[in-house]
């Protein structure tokens, strides 16, 4: 066996495990289902290379495939995703105080984690006569107009935040109109312990977002909640979604330490 061969190289060099990546990629919110050819258009993959692959997804499950020939994303992956400590295991954590806040605000309430330059969205609940809004479990939000994304990147590594400023430009929608500024509320974020922000577009909404803390005082997720613009004053939501992110991290602490202390 080759020395491609064994490092499961394709003939143009690029791994299985790789092209699997980009076939997965492929499917989006606004792409569920499918075709073997639209399969191939989405990732970039010859369509009988394509079409191995997804059979071999298909074969463990990480997808599926109707009775028309279109490819579903399968069940296995949702169970993998489910082990995922920055995921579920996170949300497992932080649903009850999720719950309570929901019950006090009657609004969107968001938990989400930076995951590159996005916040990932790991929960949100939503009242029925809340204003509507474009999250979604799974979706990602930018770091710059976003209340839990101005706390991620606030919190983020120095060099994540620098190229993020630098290469910040002003969207329509938001409040923040330069780098010098998004640099300004990112040190009012560390300071204040929260972040607020404000969106006109596709809906005019405004959001308060706090930290959530691992045991070593690292920023691991943030939590929000999302009121149309122009309801009570943001100031009256600060005290109770920083309290509520207190919570979290308190026992998203304790539970770290009670399994340290389970015997293996």
């Amino acid at each position: 066996m080759t020395e491609q061969a064994r490092a499961g190289r394709t003939g143009a060099g690029e791994a299985v495990i790789e092209r699997a990546a980009r076939l997965l990629a492929a499917f989006t919110a606004d792409h569920r289902q499918l075709s073997l050819a639209e399969l191939s258009r989405r990732s970039g993959i010859p369509r009988s290379s394509a079409l191995r692959l997804a059979r071999k997804l298909v074969d463990v499950g990480a997808l599926e495939r109707r009775s028309d020939g279109a490819f579903v994303v399968g069940l296995r992956l949702l169970e993998v995703a489910t082990l995922a400590p920055r995921g579920h295991g996170l949300r497992a954590v932080a649903m009850p105080y999720m719950e309570d806040l929901f019950a006090v605000t009657r609004q969107h309430v968001l938990l989400a984690v930076r995951d590159g330059d996005d916040a990932l969205l790991v929960e949100r609940l939503s009242a029925h006569g809340a204003m509507p809004v474009q999250y979604r479990v799974g979706g990602r939000l930018p770091l710059t107009s976003t209340g839990v994304g101005l706390v991620l990147l606030a919190h983020a590594p120095a060099d994540v935040q620098e190229r993020t400023i630098e290469e910040f430009v002003p969207s329509a929608d938001t409040e923040i109109r330069s780098p010098a500024e998004l640099r300004r509320t990112l040190a009012e974020v560390r300071r204040g312990g929260f972040a607020r922000g404000r969106q006109s577009e596709p809906w005019s909404v405004s959001t308060v977002a706090a930290p959530v803390r691992a045991p070593d005082g690292a920023v691991v997720a943030a939590l929000s909640v999302v009121v149309p613009t122009g309801g009570p004053d943001l100031g009256t939501y600060v005290h109770v979604v920083q309290t509520t992110a207190l919570a979290v991290t308190r026992e998203l602490n304790y539970s770290s330490v009670a399994a340290d202390r389970t015997p293996t």
